[in-house]
């Protein structure tokens, strides 16, 4: 019996490829709908005729109808979300466009197609300043910008299409993806980039000449944001394993995903400096406006009932990976 197709909406982008390169490679038929063509780095999968690319938009209502009808999959990713948080305040109308207007768009296709499983790309930002760390599940969530908010929304209306259509979601909240898989095929660039580490591999890559920390006098370890940092494999794997818990009936649910062990700016900058064999010139500014002191996951509940451990789990692997793949990407612009 062949295995179960699935669409991955996103799937072209930094996580997204990680995870439907996971699919692929346990032989799911993945059927990735992005705007961008599937990258470089995957195109070598199609030769097995296991993945397809669709370039085309999610405010499409036709072209994601057509999908569905040739390919019939049997559920859905989305990971199809802008994330940048200081955009989403300078232009929370485009957020709310797409990662709000947009979902209901795919939400409704899905439905119209008879797909009633859905795993959903969230994120810690829910959460909004916490009161306490690690953060649980059941914590409360107060977002506190657009981006955030659309998150939260969008897991209420997972809720309410459970409960009126049938439609079975997983909302899986991401804390700091990083890395990059081992091949060195796929990994984290964004236009203009905003995460940390990405930023940090620019210095000795002379993309720029230092990188900023934001904020030198948290009540932490040495006075830096901390932040949990999982793999984006990891991540990838914890995908994999929703899919595969909606398909076999498991109900509408939500988990963190992190290592449960937060690393501060200046911890996440000496690392990168062991990894490159270098030092990497740092300059302090003020704080940005919300950023918490410390964000870090308790990721017990997808342990258990997913059966899910992150398993590249130190900020050295983290970053190894990440520059591997960095160094793969100037060694092709050469």
């Amino acid at each position: 019996m062949s295995k179960p197709r699935i669409i991955v909406t996103g799937g072209a982008g930094y996580i997204g490829s990680h995870i439907v390169k996971a699919l692929v490679e346990k032989e799911y038929c993945v059927i990735v709908y992005d705007r961008k063509p599937i990258p470089g780095g995957l195109r070598a999968l199609q030769a097995g005729g296991l993945l397809h690319g669709i370039q085309a938009d999610l405010a499409d209502r036709a072209a994601l109808d057509a999908a569905l009808r040739k390919f019939e999959p049997n559920a859905a990713i989305n990971l199809a979300g802008y994330i940048a948080v200081g955009e989403s305040v300078r232009d929370p109308g485009k957020y709310y466009d797409n990662n709000i207007a947009n979902g209901l768009n795919l939400l409704d296709a899905l439905l119209a197609g008879g797909v009633k499983c859905f795993v959903f790309s969230s994120s810690a930002a829910v959460y909004g300043m916490p009161r306490e760390v690690p953060i649980a599940e059941d914590h409360p969530t107060a977002p506190i910008n657009p981006y955030g908010r659309t998150k939260w929304f969008f897991e209420h209306i997972l809720r309410d299409y459970d409960a009126a259509y049938g439609l079975r979601s997983i909302s899986l909240r991401y804390f700091n993806a990083a890395g990059a898989d081992h091949s060195g095929e796929i990994g984290e660039a964004h236009d203009p980039e905003t995460h940390l580490v990405p930023l940090v591999l620019q210095v000795p890559m002379g993309l720029r000449d230092s990188v900023a920390i934001f904020g030198s006098d948290y009540p932490t370890r040495d006075g830096t944001c901390v932040r949990d940092y999982i793999h984006v494999t990891d991540l990838a794997d914890a995908h994999v394993r929703a899919v595969e818990a909606l398909l076999d009936g498991s109900p509408t649910d939500v988990f963190n995903l992190g290592n449960g062990e937060g690393c501060t700016v200046r911890e996440v900058i000496a690392a990168a400096e062991e990894v490159v064999g270098g030092n990497i010139k740092t300059l302090d500014a003020p704080r940005r406006p919300g950023d918490p002191a410390a964000l870090v996951a308790s990721s017990e509940k997808a342990m258990q009932k997913l059966g899910w451990r992150p398993k590249h789990n130190t900020l050295k692997i983290i970053i190894q990976t990440a520059w591997q793949w960095h160094k793969r990407q100037m060694g092709k612009d050469a």
